[in-house]
């Protein structure tokens, strides 16, 4: 009888302890909750200080930096199917590149390390208009830097969780990346790119959008914010003085971009069309957005024949890639018909 009762007074005991311990755990996992909230409001309230201080760097120091060939911009400015196209080395920011090189990659916080890659390509774009050509450290640093947000943002893709949040990221890089493309360096001398007066940082930044675009989550975004750039430097251009001093840069950002948005349709569209994630209605709100550039354009016709020219031939190439998606209902019919118009 002792035994049975000492059993009993254990078990007692037992589950008393197993009830505090939930009662405990309760506001542990309430505050764990609400570390992981403000974290996310920090990142988010990060990205909008960032669009808001961008452009303003300072002067930073020039170590030494040594790197293998890289292949990365192998095929830069070249329609897919076409030929392929060395630079000094040049300082970056060693800090940064050391932070972004010590990313703890199995860690669980990639939000946190898909806004440092972010950060780090910003900055390397900024490093190389301030030396007015891209030599072989940005092509080992911005490749790495490219792989590694293409694969962060996968993962987290895959997981399904903080879609917001991750959307205003991207849009975030969109945008501070096209403002730089949209930027032409202090004398800077023509480049490869003959009249057009394009700089080797421009076509640089454009082959880097080529390179995220990969991923369909950034590439329609790519699409989306630089057609709807389009039209509003076409609506602008309505207004500039000719003899403007911005009239030529303005003139060079039109072809840039639609030379970016006919890559982007050679490379992935296809792709893109059948990915499992695939966003239609994003897609069809690209597709507007185009078409839309193309009506703005038009109406610059008697300045410059050559922007409809070049928009036609980027809107038939579209609409020849996405005929067959169209009639299988993966795009809006009479938006598949405007194309075709």
């Amino acid at each position: 009888m002792a035994i049975i009762q000492f059993n009993r007074r254990q078990g007692k005991a037992a589950a008393a302890a197993a009830s505090s311990a939930r009662t405990s755990s309760s506001p542990l996992n309430h505050w764990k909750r609400k570390a992981k909230d403000r974290k996310h409001e920090i990142l988010r309230l990060r990205e909008e200080l960032k669009l808001l201080q961008d452009g303003a760097r300072g002067e930073e120091m020039e170590p030494p930096v040594t790197s293998c060939r890289c292949h990365f911009f192998d095929g830069c400015g070249d329609l897919p199917g076409q030929p392929g196209s060395n630079g000094e080395e040049h300082w970056i920011d060693e800090v940064l590149r050391r932070r972004f090189l010590r990313l703890d990659f199995n860690s669980e916080d990639e939000m946190q390390q898909l806004s440092m890659s972010i950060d780090f390509l910003v900055e390397l774009s900024d490093d190389i208009f301030a030396k007015r050509e891209a030599g072989l450290p940005f092509a080992t640093f911005s490749h790495q830097a490219v792989d590694f947000i293409l694969a962060s943002l996968k993962n987290i893709l895959s997981s399904e969780r903080e879609n917001e949040l991750i959307e205003e990221i991207i849009n975030g890089l969109v945008t501070r990346l096209m403002k730089r493309m949209c930027t032409v360096p202090e004398n800077a001398g023509p480049s490869d790119s003959g009249s057009l007066g394009l700089s080797d940082p421009q076509l640089s930044i454009q082959y880097l959008f080529r390179r995220l675009g990969k991923e369909e989550f950034i590439g329609q975004r790519i699409i989306l914010a630089v057609s709807q750039k389009l039209s509003t430097i076409s609506e602008r251009l309505l207004l500039v003085d000719p003899f403007d001093d911005a009239f030529p840069d303005m003139h060079s950002n039109i072809f840039i971009m639609i030379q970016l948005i006919e890559f982007l349709i050679s490379d992935y569209i296809k792709d893109w069309l059948f990915c499992e994630n695939f966003d239609k209605r994003l897609f069809e709100e690209c597709v507007r957005s185009i078409l839309k550039a193309r009506m703005d354009l038009q109406v610059l016709e008697n300045m410059n024949g050559l922007y409809v020219v070049y928009i036609e031939r980027v809107i038939g190439r579209l609409a020849r890639e996405v005929a067959p998606a169209a009639h299988q209902g993966k795009l809006d019919q009479g938006l598949f018909s405007k194309l075709l118009c």
